[in-house]
């Protein structure tokens, strides 16, 4: 029995329980992939798997140094209260033993990707172990976060085609500013706490202007993604992409009027994927 609390611990470390933060890595990166694909004409079949793989290890690398740098805050904050190693499941010693095999693990994917991806998942990764320290000096941590994980698309990108383009630099601008809207819209969630602990976000810095501002970061990814299609030449079925996506849209702002924000902050998993099943149809099958 204490081995099985243990193993949970551990799941629950990683947020492996909680995939959503998977998903919203992997979205951006794998549209990323197909951009790449699209600009050398191919992608391998083994990027398919490194990209899923990557996203699991990255995301659980990045939730347990998360947790390590916060967790005595996340003893103040109710959300975040049961945390393993807010709550004591897990220790500190435990969770640096298990976040030294997951990098261990994604370094061994490095062994099998080109040099300059190597050169920027190194990049990122120091951006992984700093992000959770930004929230404490930075007015805008989620800036930060935009830069870091908006970067799995030149990741992702580079394991298909090594030559930089106008799309992929269109694509990463836009998942910056779209991972920076939904993280503000997340980060409502637990303002009340962050005012009284002193941890910044985009919320507190924004103020009533918060909302309206996620907004028009979340319409401008929409924005990248025509511009995108626009300089690609991808056929007028794309304009059905991008109705869908601006019908996500209008739901997820009725979630967040209505204050779902957690729930409308999850609600990007669909748009990440519909995005990426746009790209597809124009990429492979138009």
């Amino acid at each position: 029995m204490r081995m099985i609390k243990k193993i949970q611990g551990f799941i629950e470390l990683t947020r492996l329980d909680k995939p959503i933060g998977i998903y919203l890595l992997f979205w951006p990166s794998f549209l990323g992939l197909l951009l790449g694909g699209l600009n050398s004409g191919y992608i391998e079949y083994k990027n398919y798997l490194i990209l899923a793989i990557g996203s699991v290890l990255v995301r659980s690398c990045g939730c347990i140094i998360n947790d390590i740098n916060d967790y005595k805050f996340d003893r103040l904050v109710s959300r975040t209260k049961g945390r393993p190693l807010a709550s004591g499941k897990i220790n500190i010693s435990e969770a640096w033993v298990y976040f030294i095999v997951l990098a261990a693990l994604s370094m061994i994917l490095l062994i099998f990707v080109p040099p300059f991806t190597v050169f920027v998942s190194l990049i990122v990764g120091v951006f992984i172990m700093v992000y959770p320290l930004t929230k404490r000096f930075l007015k805008a941590p989620q800036f930060f976060l935009g830069i870091t994980f908006g970067s799995g698309t030149i990741i992702s990108y580079s394991l298909a085609s090594s030559d930089l383009s106008i799309s992929i630099i269109a694509l990463f601008i836009g998942t910056v500013m779209w991972i920076i809207s939904f993280d503000t819209i997340y980060a409502f969630e637990d303002i009340e706490d962050d005012v009284k602990i002193g941890i910044n976000s985009t919320p507190i810095l924004w103020g009533d202007k918060a909302l309206s501002i996620s907004n028009y970061l979340h319409l401008a990814f929409y924005t990248s993604l025509a511009f995108i299609g626009y300089i690609n030449q991808f056929s007028l079925l794309y304009i059905v992409t991008l109705i869908v996506l601006f019908g996500l849209y209008i739901y997820q702002k009725k979630l967040i009027n209505n204050k779902q924000y957690l729930d409308a902050f999850k609600f990007n998993h669909w748009i990440g994927m519909i995005s990426a099943m746009g790209f597809i149809v124009e990429i492979f099958l138009v």
